[in-house]
Formats: structure tokens, sequence, C-alpha cells
């Protein structure tokens, strides 16, 4: 079904398709690159969205972000933040290499430290970094998004383990089903979980 998926769909590019290969050539988890069907799902809601700007917590190789740029209007911008210093030229190269590079922010740290510096306020936000920080990323980010705008958290099926395993003294495991709960009891927002590959939560700022 996948692959019948991706076959009907709009290709991920030629960048992107690069990129995708030297993910898993050169870094230890490429399972946690975004992907050909979740990067187009990204593209998509950037699109219908028409974000002004958007804040990335968790860049990893940058597919997610060029996806997301692609969409964005000439004027707009994301703001992207990788706590991995060690993946900083990684992610620069595929920048370099593409023409939406002027759109890009790229801030290597800690997004709890990062997040309350940014100036200004997005439209939408792409929750993807260390899971046990959910809660943070989601309570400083809230601030930051104007009404109407949308926060998008990736990985929140967190491979079946949300269901399957409730009690999981795991922290990352731990960390996505306090922030499902949070999100679950929170008034301000409407939410949806889709069961894109991890799991994609899409919230609505009321």
């Amino acid at each position: 079904m996948e692959e019948y998926i991706l076959n009907h769909i709009d290709e991920e590019g030629e960048l992107l398709s690069k990129l995708n290969r030297e993910a898993h050539v050169k870094l230890l988890r490429p399972r946690m690159i975004a992907g050909h069907l979740q990067g187009r799902v990204l593209k998509m809601l950037v699109r219908l969205l028409r974000p002004q700007r958007i804040l990335e917590i968790g860049t990893y190789t940058g597919y997610a972000t060029l996806c997301m740029a692609e969409a964005l209007p000439e004027s707009g911008e994301i703001h992207t933040i990788e706590i991995d210093d060690e993946m900083e030229d990684f992610i620069q190269n595929q920048f370099n290499q593409s023409e939406l590079k002027s759109k890009i922010r790229l801030h290597i740290g800690d997004a709890l430290e990062i997040i309350p510096r940014l100036e200004g306020y997005f439209d939408l936000a792409l929750i993807d970094g260390d899971k046990r920080e959910y809660c943070e990323y989601y309570d400083l980010t809230f601030d930051k998004i104007n009404p109407g705008g949308v926060i998008l958290a990736d990985n929140t099926l967190w491979s079946g383990k949300v269901a399957n395993e409730p009690h999981s003294s795991d922290k990352q495991t731990q960390g996505i089903l306090k922030f499902n709960e949070k999100i679950k009891r929170d008034k301000r927002i409407e939410k949806v979980i889709l069961p894109l590959r991890d799991g994609l939560t899409i919230i609505y700022k009321l």
C-alpha cells in the first residue's frame, strides 16, 4: 500500500532524494528522517495554511525543513532548531544546495533556551525534538503561535507504544504519553491524531 501511495503522489525531488540516500549511508538513525510521504504531507499543509513564519523543533537532517520551505511564500521564513551540534555541517550543506536557503534560519542549541529568545510570533510549528520534553516544547511554543495558528507534533503514536505499553518506564514513551494526555485536556485547542507513519498530531489554536 505504501509503495502504491508513493507512486501516486508528487515526487520528492532530486535534492530530497539525494538527502535521503546520504542520511541512510552516513547517519546512525536514518529512520528519523521525515521521508517522502510525510514530507509531501508537510508541504501540502503549508500550502493550505499559508503561514508566513514557521518554527521547527528538531531539524535532524533538514528534510522536513526543506519540504515546508517549498510551499512558503516568497517573504516567508522557517526557524529550525537542532540540539546536536555535530549535525550542523550536514544540515547546512543540505540547505546550501537548495534554492530555498534564504527562507531558512538554522539555530544550533537547546530549544528550551532558544525559543524564548526568538522574536515575534509564528503561524505554524512542528515539534519533533526530544520526546521527553514535548510538554515543555508545547508550553513554550503555544505562546509564540498566533490565534488560528497550528502546531504539529510528530511521533505521537510512538511505534504503537502509547497503546501497547502505557505503563512503560521508558522516558521517551512516558514523554509522549504525558504530551498526548496534556493535549487531550487542553480546552484552548482543537486536535486530531493522524496515523501517518509514527503518528502526527494536528493542533489548532483557538
